[in-house]
């Protein structure tokens, strides 16, 4: 308690550490870290992933630009540091409801629909990811069809 009290005045005054807006336990991270490991799944974070990575989560979380690039930084540091996904989904499946947990899986397919493509390995990590997650596999395929969908309908953009 007496920690998260000298936060808040560090931050307040500047002279808080530069990821303290984004704890360990904060679900956006766990998110973002599902996204980023979807996104280097085929190559490395660069250019355009970064930038629809970055898209997606200013979208969703309502975030500053500054503050989109501390949570990739957080998420990338959080992945690197996992083992697997139960970690972001246990924390995902405590703090968010069913339209939560639906909307990250719509992330996820967007994020995996980047490319253009849907790889084996993208379709594997989504299909455990959305099982530890509690979304069924029809609300899976419903998801990802919209997204191919919504592609398509949009000039692939």
């Amino acid at each position: 308690m007496l920690e998260k009290v000298r936060r808040l005045f560090a931050d307040l005054h500047g002279g808080g550490k530069h990821s303290s807006h984004f704890d360990a336990d904060d679900y956006r991270v766990a998110a973002a870290a599902l996204l980023v490991h979807v996104a280097t799944l085929d190559h490395d974070l660069t250019g355009p992933d970064r930038q629809r990575l970055g898209a997606l989560l200013t979208a969703q979380f309502s975030l500053t630009d500054a503050l989109t690039d501390e949570l990739i930084e957080a998420a990338v540091a959080a992945d690197r540091e996992a083992v697997d996904f139960y970690h972001f989904t246990h924390l995902l499946m405590r703090t968010l409801d069913e339209q939560g947990r639906l909307r990250v899986v719509e992330m996820l397919w967007k994020m995996a629909f980047a490319d253009g493509s849907i790889s084996e390995f993208e379709d594997n990590v989504m299909w455990r990811v959305a099982d530890l997650l509690a979304v069924s596999p029809r609300d899976r395929i419903t998801l990802r069809q919209q997204v191919v969908g919504g592609r398509s309908h949009k000039g692939g953009t």
